[in-house]
């Protein structure tokens, strides 16, 4: 544990993210409530006592729409990297260990969808489902799972040829067997460091589609559709997408933290430096 600590990678990381997180779930209680109650004649406020982060173009307070827009966007990123994580980890586990035709097909499929850039899949999924939050989910997960396929199955390949897979396999122990009790819990540290990386991405994600119009229908709001909503008053009102955008960068800036600081803490040659 103390080792853990000693990186500030993950300490940094990790307070940054549940310094988020607590600010998002705590939102009933620290703003108004009301993300949506339209106030024309306080249009445009600049950030000060009642509004902390000033009010948009409607008299809406930035603040709570930053917070509650965080519930979204978080939820969409950890579903959609759950998503991914599941099904790129069996894909890839069940791949690498069949092998000859089955990893064949498999391959070939990830190849296609590792061909288009993530957002531009993104935006297909998105346009073929029509937008909700729980399209949102397929959308940005359907794209990840390349990422996990391709750890899970280089990794995979590399244990299934250790003593104790082929201990297993003389012992009479079924494939499946031999994927979910053997292999997957040797794959399970890489995959958390792939996770919080894909974290980010997905966020990044979810932001753009919002900003580009393709996020959660109004009048939920998201960060992406918060920085939408104040792009075009930048340089006369800067709080209105400044504040959700740095919620943004701050958030993908801890998960990517929190990735690289596991990786080196996973390294046993990096890791004897913390000791």
């Amino acid at each position: 544990m103390k080792s853990i600590l000693k990186n500030k990678q993950i300490v940094i990381g990790g307070v940054l993210i549940l310094l988020i997180v607590l600010l998002v779930l705590l939102a009933p209680l620290i703003t108004s409530g009301d993300y949506s109650s339209v106030d024309l004649p306080n249009k445009h406020l600049a950030p000060g006592p009642g509004h902390p982060f000033g009010t948009d173009y409607y008299g809406r307070d930035v603040w709570t729409r930053i917070l509650y827009g965080g519930r979204i966007s978080l939820s969409v990123a950890v579903c959609a990297t759950l998503l991914a994580a599941v099904c790129g980890t069996l894909i890839g586990s069940v791949s690498a260990y069949f092998g000859g035709a089955v990893d064949f097909i498999i391959g070939r499929i990830m190849d296609v969808f590792m061909s288009f850039p993530m957002l531009l899949s993104s935006l297909i999924i998105g346009i073929i489902l029509k937008a909700s939050v729980r399209t949102m989910f397929l959308s940005i997960g359907i794209p990840c799972i390349p990422m996990f396929y391709r750890m899970t199955r280089s990794n995979t390949l590399s244990i299934r040829e250790r003593g104790f897979t082929k201990a297993a396999v003389s012992m009479g122990s079924g494939p499946m067997r031999i994927v979910l009790r053997h292999i997957l819990p040797n794959v399970l540290p890489h995959i958390l460091v792939v996770f919080s990386s894909a974290m980010g991405g997905c966020i990044l994600a979810e932001s753009s589609l919002g900003f580009l119009g393709f996020g959660i229908p109004q009048p939920t709001p998201s960060w992406g559709l918060v920085v939408n909503e104040g792009k075009s008053f930048m340089f006369q009102c800067p709080w209105t997408a400044g504040f959700a955008g740095l919620f943004i960068a701050l958030t993908v800036l801890g998960f990517n933290l929190l990735g690289d600081g596991i990786r080196d803490y996973l390294d046993p040659k990096i890791r004897n430096s913390y000791l």
